[in-house]
């Protein structure tokens, strides 16, 4: 049997692709249904939301083409919402005028289960590297810190 790639599933309550599993899931809440929708290799589900009933109002509508394709287009979304949401928790910017110019001041953070790292960095107007210290990951990267900093002559913020 070939692991590497999988036999696409098509069942009233489970259906998958290469990538992505919808799986229909009796509601803990109430009596109704839901849908989870698991990307390959995750254990947790990327989405899960409400399913309609079937005809005879107990058990669920079957899954089929349509429905999956919204479903895997939902969780992609959803994915790369959180994706967007998480680089921006770890990557601030600021500008500030220095000269009649622009200086972009960055800081990222890496995160780590050991203690997260961060670096601060200044990049003029043609994309040049200016400066580039470590910082802890808790420094606040505001415009006055940044001026700060290049004031200091891109000195390691205390």
């Amino acid at each position: 049997m070939n692991h590497d790639t999988h036999e696409p599933v098509r069942e009233d309550r489970v259906w998958s692709d290469e990538h992505w599993t919808a799986r229909v899931i009796k509601n803990e809440d109430d009596d109704g249904w839901a849908v989870a929708m698991y990307l390959d290799g995750e254990a947790e589900p990327a989405l899960v939301g409400p399913w309609t009933m079937g005809r005879d109002k107990k058990n669920p509508k079957p899954l089929d083409t349509a429905a999956f394709n919204t479903l895997v287009k939902t969780a992609r979304e959803v994915i790369r919402r959180s994706e967007q949401q998480r680089h921006a928790e770890l990557n601030k910017n600021v500008s500030v005028p220095v000269d009649g110019k622009r200086i972009r001041v960055e800081m990222a953070i890496v995160p780590d289960e050991e203690g997260a790292t961060a670096t601060l960095t200044a990049v003029d107007e043609f994309e040049e590297l200016v400066a580039s210290v470590p910082v802890p990951p808790n420094f606040k990267l505001t415009v006055s810190s940044a001026q700060a900093w290049i004031a200091s002559g891109f000195e390691k913020p205390r």
